[in-house]
């Protein structure tokens, strides 16, 4: 199947990072647009690098924080001016902690509420910014980057695996009140591989691993892909949360 997303253009949050550059990359090589946001600092670094790695023409880089009504405002402004409207959009921004589950008083409200506050508040407040751009695509999608841990509850914190679940919901509620213009669907990876795992004892992402029925552990390419399908493949989807995990809650 030859899939051509000429003229399409693609939002993508955190693009820097390593599933929000390999979605990056799969969008451009397809022909879209692709427009990569970042909070500035070393997130700079990375975008700039994403955006070079990118083949095509007509890409875009912006710093505009998804907690910051500031930045979406003015991330709404120039996607306005240059493009004119917003077909895709991917909430891949995140953030995170590692914070035993027994561990209550590690898990402080400093960190609860700079979790909640990306997460969720910062995915819902780039769909209300930009649902007026992706109403003009007349065919706009949203693809939330969840996580198993909002359905299983094991995670890198309580607050993180809440807060996945709270945007689940809010994909299934967004996906009702946007149809039919615009469709919200949720994207879960199980653990990724990667800068994250890199930073965690190798032991114990060796058992993560050999847990996994399919024996490894979720790449970023497997994210990617699952968005790609989401925007080319699976067109009569919505409200619903798509599993990347190889069956991790099998075991």
């Amino acid at each position: 199947m030859n899939i051509d997303l000429a003229e399409k253009v693609a939002v993508v949050t955190g693009g820097g990072g390593g599933i929000g550059s390999q979605i990056c990359r799969l969008f451009a090589a397809a022909g879209a647009r692709v427009v990569i946001t970042h909070r500035g600092g070393e997130g700079e670094v990375r975008a700039e690098k994403a955006l070079q790695s990118l083949v095509g023409r007509g890409h875009m880089l912006v710093r505009a924080a998804v907690d910051s009504a500031v930045d979406q405002k003015y991330l709404a402004e120039q996607l306005e001016k240059r493009y004119g409207k917003v077909d895709i959009l991917v909430n891949n921004a995140g953030m995170t902690r590692f914070v035993a589950p027994e561990d209550l008083d590690g898990l402080d409200d400093e960190i609860i509420d700079t979790i909640f506050r990306v997460n969720w508040r910062g995915a819902f407040a780039t769909i209300r910014t930009l649902e007026p751009l992706l109403r003009k695509s007349g065919d706009g999608l949203v693809v939330n980057i969840s996580s198993i841990a909002g359905t299983t509850g094991i995670g890198s914190n309580i607050a993180y695996c809440a807060s996945k679940s709270a945007m689940n919901t809010m994909t299934m509620a967004l996906a009702r009140s946007l149809a039919p213009l615009i469709r919200v669907v949720s994207v879960a990876p199980a653990l990724v591989e990667g800068e994250y795992t890199d930073k965690l004892d190798p032991l114990w992402t060796e058992q993560q691993r050999q847990l996994n029925p399919l024996k490894r552990l979720t790449t970023a390419d497997d994210v990617a892909r699952a968005v790609f399908a989401c925007a080319t493949l699976l067109t009569y989807s919505t409200g619903c949360v798509i599993p990347v995990d190889g069956g991790r809650p099998l075991t």
